[in-house]
């Protein structure tokens, strides 16, 4: 019996990784393993799962493929970790793969058609995690500029599509479209929105509505669909594109010291993101006398923060951050006014 496998597309601030931590905490005993497309040099999001909480979820089952587009790196970062998670004694029961915001679903479905992996996995689903309320103001991310930060990060991402093009190719790809965060939207405005997807997946597809990813398993998990039987046949704006170079963003970790007031870093962060033009920044803080770690994850200047897990026992408390910026970014001024 071969192991499902459901892709997680989305943008830069859907709701991917809290749709996994709920798909990981309702999991009802049921093996699930997670294959992570993270960008940058610090691993936030396969992090903020670790800390879920969640009996059964092993830090082995949370796997990082850092610093590589997963739907350009199929071949060397992708395909290995797939078969490492077959060889285990006990193979997962699922497979749960979050791609970065940029990542084209179609060339990584096609990667379950290579032999070793297709008598082995099959594509439960491709879901599509859309940011309603952006969509909604005629945008398809929360902030397009900390996507174009991403794109440049990555160097090995060799596609450069309009952020329109790549909202089509996930919903023509997407078996299950998720509409996040909808607590955000009048019902006129959900209407709208629901209508411009309607008119760009394909008949099959389900849409379902969810606020902060909260989607039971049984919703998301078991669709069934094989995708890629049948992913040859969609069409995608990158079938035919050219490749281009990015060099715009740089990304970097600053190493700062104990946080004694979270709220005074905050401040930081938005006078640090106004002044330098910082577009994303995402890590975790150490403060004292505090017993769990404290999560900061900001978009522009605006700023998220909260405890998300105790710190473990021989777990070096530490606070590090990745900034995303523009190149030629003043890096020491950066780690200077973090510090205050």
């Amino acid at each position: 019996m071969k192991i499902p496998a459901t892709i997680v597309t989305g943008f830069l601030g859907a709701g991917k990784t809290s749709l996994i931590r709920h798909l990981l905490t309702h999991a009802r005993g049921r093996r699930i393993a997670v294959v992570i497309n993270e960008f940058g040099d610090l691993g936030v999001d396969r992090e903020l799962l670790v800390g879920c909480g969640v009996t059964g979820c092993a830090d082995e089952d949370l796997i990082e493929l850092p610093n590589g587009c997963i739907c350009c790196t199929v071949a060397d970062a992708f395909l290995p970790t797939l078969q490492r998670l077959l060889d285990r004694p006990e193979p997962p029961e699922h497979i749960v793969i979050e791609t970065s915001g940029l990542a084209l679903p179609k060339p990584l479905v096609k990667a379950f058609q290579w032999p070793e992996v297709k008598a082995h996995v099959t594509v439960d689903g491709v879901i599509a995690v859309i940011d309603a309320p952006a969509v909604a103001a005629g945008r398809f991310a929360s902030d397009e500029a900390a996507i174009a930060a991403e794109r440049a990060a990555d160097p090995a991402l060799d596609h450069d599509e309009p952020l329109r093009e790549l909202f089509e190719d996930q919903l023509t790809c997407a078996d299950m479209v998720v509409l996040n965060k909808i607590d955000s939207l009048d019902e006129n405005k959900l209407g709208k929105v629901s209508a411009e997807v309607a008119d760009l997946i394909r008949p099959e597809t389900k849409v379902v509505l969810a606020v902060r990813g909260g989607l039971d398993p049984l919703v998301v998990l078991g669709i069934d669909a094989a995708a890629e039987l049948s992913i040859d046949a969609l069409h995608s704006h990158h079938d035919n594109e050219e490749d281009h170079d990015h060099d715009e963003f740089v990304s970097f970790v600053a190493e700062l010291g104990p946080i004694e007031d979270p709220i005074a870093f905050e401040r930081r962060v938005r006078a640090v993101a106004a002044e330098h033009d910082v577009l994303r920044l995402k890590g975790f803080l150490d403060v004292p006398g505090k017993p769990m770690r404290h999560v900061v994850q900001s978009v522009g200047t605006r700023v998220e923060r909260y405890f998300d897990r105790p710190w473990q026992s021989g777990e070096a408390r530490r606070s590090h951050v990745v900034v995303i910026a523009q190149k030629g970014i003043d890096e020491a001024a950066v780690r200077t006014a973090l510090q205050g």
